[in-house]
């Protein structure tokens, strides 16, 4: 058809569209306070939050209307229909993108805010595949079809009254009045249009003023004498103990001891918190787990989207390091991907001894069972547990061990999910629980569930400790990361309220401590009393962003303690008794709830909150924590030339490690050997635990003839992961080339004992068994492999 014989759309037709569009934002309210309602989150669809929900929806669709109406007109005034059809395609794309944040917000109960600048597309699309549930991803499947069907029918209904509609000039003035009304309708993230939530979230973080006015050099440096709170409590011995940390995922003191709100389901954690020091009011300094290796290890500042975020980290100290340097063994144990929110990258500037991810566990142990979108997390509580438990401890060596679990996250699916579902049913038939509190529970019978299957994969492994060595001398600090998500929150400050619970058979009393401590206080206060009773080697200058544990046994709060909510989003400040949260100031009481702090200005506060943000901002980009000479361990930067960079910046865009490792492998297969290792070594950079990219490093050097390099690189392999078939070929190939035959037999056994994969390389095994003949010796008789031990030392 002749586009100059259409007819050019008037106000009338772009009226409809927008009248249509509200309706749609209209039905996707409706859809969010209908998916928090069968949850059991909110009491009902229709109420006084839904009612502002449309309100906001409307200011939305106003401020929609007034910007889009100046190209809708400037298109149609040069071809009929070409502004219309560019209005509906954009305001289809902004109903995709509302219903997509609705999505999320339903999942997580938290708005995404400026926080998605602080994650990379892997983070997304891992957290996302892993946090599915079937009603989403269905919901995901129809949206599309749904959202243009109803933009659409929308639009066709609205035919019968847009007659109605006024001209042009008074129509842009009612939809700017609407828009400006609503900036006086008081709005929470329950009610608000989420894409113009994320809108506001990007333009305040990427416009804010973060300059830094002082004349120290260095911020965070004090003298590493601080008093110790913990020594009085313990019957310390001779030698060190040793020091393990237990981050459970979504531990949140709403869950756990006395008073707990959706308590009952931790009755091991309960009994446990009654025989130790336990701070009842203990907070986390980050609301996801990316915070809290930082700030729990290392008191460390956080960054502008997380410690473990910057893209170099600079010089620091951590429990880790200085531990190590007084003989310490220091380990790492999870059960998913460490390169996740890059823990790979920070533990290998720690130089830890030893590190299990998902990639080490071998043929032995059970993954989580898949999701709705057949997509695992890694290995749960349990087995994490368990596997650690098969290693080797020496006894003369002092330990400082570190657990992450996984299973209380989304999508919370638990080994022997039916037998523990059961239990909830049991717990919640005793009639402890009521009203709304009830409700919830009913709704998400998987999250208690999980939560039973954690608390007896804790007390499995403080059962499993005694039996290892020096058990009787072991400090165990049992914390959560942040408070789970799903489950709804009572205020601002209960996502990042954990329980903190010491135990040690070296403990004289138990105690319950009810004053406000944070994450942030935990290194200074172990180090403080290893540091009166052992006389450590310790710097002359520390940089933590805590003190010491508050011990009062009343509620008290005393501490300037900043809380980042998400990556990008550091929006909560604690200051003494009171909590600066989102502009406004509300007074915590010793159960830590909040109430408004009538007659409480929120500039001093706000003002301590911006100036730590310019501080946090200033340490991190300027590598201004501690100076070179008093760090332990020096951050070992990969340094590339120019010329380098444009060369990897051809190949590589930074987005997939995966891809990037295929094209080094072409290099490698087409002889280019050196930019393959190039390419490796920037991969590795960026991803550390990139085992295939470790594996192609190793038979590189090998091709170019450098063998003990190569062995050396592909043992590591195998001590990363002694289950991936692969490493073993590799080095099986690098000992035939290299007539190691003798090494290549005693190989063997260490492969079919770890490898289930093992008939894949049986002609490798073959061949080292055949050469090792050829040299005159008789095979030796079989004999277990050696797992792989903790310490390779002792």
């Amino acid at each position: 058809m002749n586009t100059s014989k259409l007819e050019r759309y008037s106000l009338k037709e772009y009226t409809r569209l927008m009248i249509a569009f509200l309706g749609c934002l209209v039905v996707l309210s409706i859809f969010q306070y209908s998916v928090l309602y069968v949850k059991g989150v909110v009491d009902s669809i229709f109420s006084k939050s839904f009612l502002i929900a449309v309100i906001h929806q409307l200011g939305f669709t106003s401020l929609v209307g007034v910007i889009f109406t100046f190209p809708f007109n400037f298109w149609e005034n040069f071809r009929p229909r070409y502004g219309f059809r560019l209005a509906f395609f954009l305001l289809t794309l902004l109903l995709i993108i509302e219903a997509m944040l609705i999505g999320y917000y339903c999942t997580t109960l938290v708005p995404l805010g400026s926080d998605l600048l602080g994650y990379s597309y892997d983070d997304m699309k891992e957290t996302v595949s892993n946090s599915a549930s079937a009603w989403m991803i269905l919901y995901l499947i129809l949206g599309l079809a749904v959202i243009i069907g109803s933009f659409y029918g929308f639009f066709k209904v609205t035919s019968k009254f847009y007659h109605r509609i006024s001209k042009l000039y008074p129509f842009t003035i009612i939809l700017f009045s609407l828009f400006v009304a609503t900036l006086f309708t008081e709005g929470k993230p329950i009610n608000q249009n989420k894409t113009q939530y994320l809108a506001i979230n990007l333009y305040q973080s990427s416009t804010e003023d973060n300059t830094y006015q002082s004349d120290e050099e260095y911020p965070l440096i004090k003298r590493p004498e601080m008093e110790d709170v913990l020594g009085p409590h313990f019957e310390l011995k001779a030698e060190k103990p040793n020091i393990v940390f237990m981050i459970v995922e979504g531990l949140g003191r709403d869950f756990v001891g006395e008073g707990a709100e959706y308590g009952g389901f931790t009755p091991f954690l309960d009994s446990l918190s009654t025989k130790s020091l336990y701070w009842e009011n203990c907070l986390s300094n980050t609301g996801r787990t990316f915070g809290v290796l930082p700030s729990l290890i290392g008191s460390l500042p956080f960054g502008k989207s997380g410690f473990m975020e910057l893209e170099e980290f600079p010089n620091k100290l951590t429990l880790f390091s200085i531990l190590k340097s007084n003989g310490y063994h220091t380990s790492f144990y999870q059960g998913t991907n460490s390169s996740f929110d890059n823990v790979d990258k920070f533990l290998l500037s720690e130089k830890l001894d030893f590190v299990l991810d998902r990639s080490g566990f071998g043929n032995k142990y059970t993954l989580q069972a898949e999701d709705a979108a057949g997509s695992s997390w890694g290995y749960p509580d349990m087995e994490l547990f368990k596997k650690s438990m098969s290693f080797k401890r020496a006894e003369q060596q002092p330990r400082m061990e570190v657990y992450m679990t996984i299973s209380n996250h989304e999508p919370f699916i638990p080994p022997n999910q039916e037998y523990y579902e059961k239990e909830v049913e049991q717990i919640l038939s005793r009639g402890r629980h009521k009203g709304k509190i009830l409700k919830v529970m009913e709704k998400n019978d998987n999250v208690f569930a999980t939560l039973l299957y954690t608390d007896d994969a804790l007390k499995w492994a403080l059962n499993a400790y005694k039996k290892q060595p020096n058990y009787e001398n072991t400090i165990f600090i049992i914390t959560g990361d942040h408070r789970l998500i799903p489950i709804p929150q009572r205020n601002n400050l209960s996502r990042f309220h954990v329980p903190l619970i010491v135990y040690s058979p070296l403990i004289k009393n138990p105690r319950k401590i009810s004053a406000i401590s944070s994450h942030f206080d935990v290194t200074p206060s172990i180090l403080a009393m290893l540091n009166k009773s052992y006389e450590l080697k310790m710097p002359k200058r520390v940089a933590w962003m805590g003190g010491t544990l508050a011990m009062q046994q009343e509620f008290q709060g005393a501490k300037d303690i900043p809380l980042m909510r998400n990556k990008n989003e550091l929006k909560e400040y604690v200051s003494g008794p009171y909590l600066y949260s989102d502009g406004d100031v509300f007074e915590i009481d010793e159960n830590m709830d909040i109430s408004s702090a009538f007659g409480t200005s929120s500039s001093k506060i706000e003002g301590k909150l911006n100036s730590f943000k310019a501080m946090n901002a200033y340490v991190t980009q300027n590598n201004k924590i501690i100076p070179d000479s008093l760090t332990i361990f020096e951050v070992q930067k990969e340094r590339f030339t120019e010329s380098e960079i444009v060369w990897i910046n051809s190949v590589y865009n930074g987005q997939d490690s995966d891809k990037a490792y295929l094209t080094a492998r072409d290099l490698a297969f087409d002889r280019e050997y050196e930019k393959a290792l190039l390419l490796c070594r920037y991969i590795l950079s960026d991803v550390p635990s990139h085992i295939d990219t470790k594996i192609l490093t190793g038979r590189v050097n090998a091709w170019s003839g450098n063998y003990d390099t190569s062995i050396e690189i592909l043992q590591s392999c195998i001590q990363m992961n002694p289950n991936y078939i692969d490493s073993y070929a590799a080095l099986f190939d690098v000992y035939f080339w290299s007539e190691r035959h003798e090494a290549a037999y005693e190989l063997i056994p260490r492969v079919k004992e770890n490898s289930s994969s093992a008939d894949e390389i049986a002609d490798k095994i073959a061949r080292a068994e055949r050469e090792y003949r050829k040299l005159g010796k008789r095979p030796k008789a079989p004999v277990k492999a050696e797992t792989a031990m903790i310490s390779e030392k002792n």
